[in-house]
């Protein structure tokens, strides 16, 4: 036998050398793209989120006033702010904003992702287009656009009133209209978005479901009732979360819309937040106001993934 010659057992041996050799480094290779990219994300995540938490947890906690240097006052700012009738008039009028803005964002974008999904539908395409746009303009823009619309001596839709004969409709003068104005800038700003996600989870729903629904006879309704809304029950979640959270968020559409007016019964919680820290140079306090409303945010998305998965499990 040649020197050279190799045994079927050393084969077998060098062959799995090889495979181990070559497991080790697609291993590691793949090992190193997704530890590269969390990586970067917590990097990200900790500059953008992590510090500027933490820096204003411990501003909220001083006297800061964004000069100077701050003196601890401890939780002083907490409690004064828990007497303050101007913050929980804020608060309040953003959770009365974010009661009507939510429903009515989550069935406009339902109604135009269910307009989209339709067969019979024609002119999809054009009408992705024109439902879209509204995500794209900036939200200053957006409110600068429903001002002139809805202004009361110079407004698009007060000029259509009088050439009907009508009067004119105090929308910026009225706090209730004026929130309504805002209510519906608000949908007509975010909807198509939440359009996209509505559109894929309708698209993820079975058509045997339907086929199977319109041989017992059930209508158009009864189809999207038992079967439509069941099942994009957890995209629904997600949308009413996302907007929830964004309604008592929302600044700059306000601002450019009505700037919390008339006077200060329009102003939401982070109007408040950013006039007292910025106009009256309460950096400390506003703080407090902005931990504030980082509990309250991370009460309502717990309760809402809670009963999302009790939902579930049922």
């Amino acid at each position: 036998m040649s020197p050279r010659t190799l045994s079927p057992t050393s084969s077998a041996r060098s062959a799995e050398e090889v495979g181990r050799r070559v497991r080790r480094r697609r291993f590691g290779r793949y090992r190193l793209a997704p530890f590269i990219f969390t990586l970067g994300t917590a990097v990200l995540f900790g500059l953008f989120f992590l510090w500027p938490g933490v820096l204003g947890l411990s501003y909220s906690l001083t006297d800061y006033r964004g000069w100077g240097e701050p003196e601890f006052v401890g939780l002083s700012n907490y409690t004064d702010l828990f007497g303050d009738s101007e913050f929980y008039q804020s608060l309040g009028r953003t959770f009365v904003y974010a009661a009507f803005a939510v429903p009515v964002g989550y069935c406009l974008a339902l109604a135009m992702a269910v307009a989209l999904t339709t067969q019979r539908a024609r002119g999809k395409t054009p009408a992705r287009i024109i439902f879209f746009v509204p995500w794209l303009v900036s939200p200053i823009v957006a409110g600068v656009i429903w001002r002139w619309m809805f202004g009361e001596s110079f407004g698009f839709v007060n000029y259509i009133i009088r050439l009907l004969g009508g009067d004119a409709v105090p929308w910026a003068s009225n706090a209730d209209l004026s929130l309504f104005v805002a209510v519906l800038a608000s949908a007509w700003g975010g909807a198509a978005f939440n359009m996209l996600l509505f559109i894929a989870a309708i698209s993820n729903v079975p058509r045997s479901y339907y086929e199977a629904a319109e041989l017992d006879g059930a209508g158009s309704w009864q189809r999207f009732r038992y079967i439509t809304l069941p099942s994009i029950a957890p995209t629904s979640v997600l949308v009413i979360l996302l907007s929830s959270l964004g309604a008592m968020k929302e600044f700059a559409m306000i601002q450019a819309l009505n700037g919390g007016g008339p006077g200060t019964q329009n102003r939401l919680i982070v109007q408040y937040i950013y006039e007292t820290g910025f106009e009256r140079s309460l950096v400390g306090y506003a703080s407090a106001a902005s931990m504030v409303l980082l509990v309250i945010l991370m009460v309502i998305a717990i309760v809402q993934l809670r009963i999302s998965k009790r939902k579930n499990a049922w």
